[in-house]
């Protein structure tokens, strides 16, 4: 089984290390999302990974003649779960799960999220205010920009309660608020 404590890869490297269209596609992508470095596109691919897997299973149960009750269940599992984190909308398949792209997955991050509902003004500037403990979701404090939103937190991000970003005198809070209105 191996040690509890030690940490492993969450992620898998290309295959290619040096295709062009891919490290170019990646630059892009981190830095339209703001991130620390493309680990964190591989690692948002890993996870996308795991649900088409489990699509393609669920694929391959329903041709092979298993119980349907069983695939269905499995089916309705996999997709709710999914509709809860706000991958996939409130009518959709298992098309949709294998249709996914990376995009999908870094929208639901938190740091994209502060930079979307205004209280940053860069999605560099929302993961700092994060890293800063200036976020909380429902009250409570969350100091992980790649902490992944569902659906039911996203309404309550909000700055956190003891954070100097609270008032609105803030110079920081007046610039935010001045480069939403220009967004």
């Amino acid at each position: 089984m191996g040690y509890p404590g030690k940490n492993h890869k969450a992620y898998q490297t290309p295959k290619r290390p040096f295709e062009k269209t891919r490290i170019e596609e990646e630059t892009r992508l981190v830095i339209e999302y703001g991130l620390r470095n493309k680990r964190e596109i591989w690692k948002a691919q890993s996870i996308l990974r795991k649900y088409r897997k489990g699509a393609r299973e669920l694929l391959a149960l329903s041709s092979s003649g298993t119980d349907s009750n069983l695939v269905e269940a499995k089916r309705g599992e996999l997709i709710t779960s999914m509709q809860r984190l706000g991958l996939l909308g409130p009518d959709a398949g298992i098309d949709n799960i294998l249709s996914l792209k990376v995009q999908a997955q870094l929208e639901r991050r938190l740091q994209t999220l502060v930079y979307r509902k205004g209280l940053a003004r860069s999605p560099k500037q929302a993961r700092q205010l994060i890293t800063h403990g200036h976020v909380a979701i429902g009250g409570r404090r969350v100091s992980i920009p790649g902490y992944r939103v569902n659906r039911q937190e996203e309404t309550q991000i909000a700055y956190y309660g003891k954070s100097p970003f609270v008032a609105d005198a803030h110079a920081e809070r007046a610039r935010i608020t001045k480069a939403a209105g220009v967004r």
